[in-house]
C-alpha cells in the first residue's frame, strides 16, 4: 500500500469536485475548491476520523468496500478509480515492466505495410517499429534505445511551450502524462520509470506542473497531425490497443481516412522506404 501516494491522490482529487456535482449546497463561501473533508466522509458513508487519517497517510489498509464508496463519493472515472485501487495495494498486476516483445507482435507489425505500427511499453519506450513507423517519426534504428522514449521527446523540445499550446498535440501531450502517472501507480518499484519522472520533474517545468495535477488517464484514441519533412503534413488517427496478456504493452496504429490527402501521403512515405 503506498499511503503518501494514496493521501495525495485524495486530497487532490477532492478538491477537483464542486459541490454541485455531487448534490450538496454551495453553503457559505469556501476558503478553497472542492468539497470539504467532512463532505467526502459523508458521500462515502465513513466516519471523518478514518477518512482524516486515510489523507495523512496514517489510516488503515481501505477495504474494496472502502476504496468503492470513495471513488464513488469523488466521481472517479474508470481509469482514475484503478488507479485508487493500485495506491491501496488493491489491484493484482505485473510487478515490473518488462522490456521483451512478443514475436507474435512483431510479426503482426511487419505485415501492417500500409501502417505505421510501433509498440509502445508503460514507460513510453518505443520497443518494436515496422518501416513505415520508424520512416514517419524520424528513423528510429539511428536512435539509441535510452533516447527512443515520447514523452522525453515531448517534455525536452525547445518548442515545448507552443507544443502545449496547440490544442491537439497539448492533449495528447496532458493525456501523456496523466497514462505515466497512472504507470507510475501499477509499476512503483520499476526504477527505469521512477528515474524518468525524476528526471523530468528536474528538467521541464511543463511536465513538473502537469504531474502535479494528478490526473489519471489512459491513452485510448486521438487525432494527432505529423509533419514530415518529405511528404508533408499528416493528419492520422492514433490507435492505442492493449496487448492481450502484457498490460506493460501497447500497440499504437496510425490510421488515415482512405481517400484523403493523408491517406495518400502515407502511401508515398512508403515508396520512399522501398526505394
Amino acid at each position: 500500500m503506498n499511503r503518501d501516494g494514496l493521501a495525495d491522490f485524495l486530497r487532490i482529487r477532492r478538491a477537483h469536485v464542486t459541490p454541485a456535482e455531487v448534490g450538496l449546497p454551495d453553503g457559505e463561501r469556501r476558503r478553497t475548491p472542492g468539497l470539504r473533508r467532512q463532505e467526502v466522509a459523508q458521500l462515502a458513508g465513513m466516519s471523518i476520523d478514518y477518512y482524516i487519517r486515510l489523507e495523512q497517510g496514517r489510516g488503515p489498509h481501505p477495504s474494496r468496500q472502502v476504496l468503492n464508496a470513495l471513488a464513488r463519493a469523488l466521481m472517479l472515472s474508470q481509469d482514475e478509480r484503478a488507479h485508487l485501487f493500485h495506491l491501496a495495494g488493491q489491484a493484482v498486476e505485473s510487478p515490473r515492466i518488462r522490456e521483451d516483445v512478443p514475436q507474435s507482435l512483431l510479426h503482426l507489425i511487419s505485415f501492417m505495410e500500409e501502417v505505421p505500427a510501433y509498440v509502445l511499453d508503460a514507460r513510453y519506450d518505443i520497443l518494436a517499429w515496422n518501416p513505415l513507423a520508424g520512416a514517419l517519426m524520424g528513423g528510429l534504428d539511428s536512435v539509441t534505445a535510452e533516447n527512443r522514449n515520447v514523452i522525453r521527446w515531448v517534455f525536452m523540445s525547445p518548442d515545448i511551450a507552443e507544443h502545449l499550446d496547440d490544442e491537439e498535440r497539448g492533449r495528447f501531450a496532458r493525456a501523456s502524462v496523466a497514462d505515466l502517472r497512472a504507470a507510475a501507480g501499477r509499476y512503483p518499484d520499476d526504477r527505469k520509470l521512477q528515474a524518468l519522472v525524476t528526471e523530468l520533474l528536474a528538467l521541464s517545468p511543463h511536465f513538473a506542473e502537469l504531474w502535479s495535477r494528478y490526473e489519471v488517464e489512459l491513452r485510448r484514441q486521438q487525432r494527432k497531425r505529423v509533419t514530415h519533412p518529405v511528404v508533408g503534413e499528416i493528419d492520422v488517427i492514433c490507435q492505442v490497443m492493449a496487448v492481450p496478456d502484457r498490460d506493460d504493452l501497447r500497440l499504437v496504429l496510425y490510421t488515415a481516412e482512405p481517400g484523403s490527402p493523408s491517406h495518400q501521403a502515407l502511401r508515398d512515405l512508403r515508396q520512399l522506404t522501398l526505394s
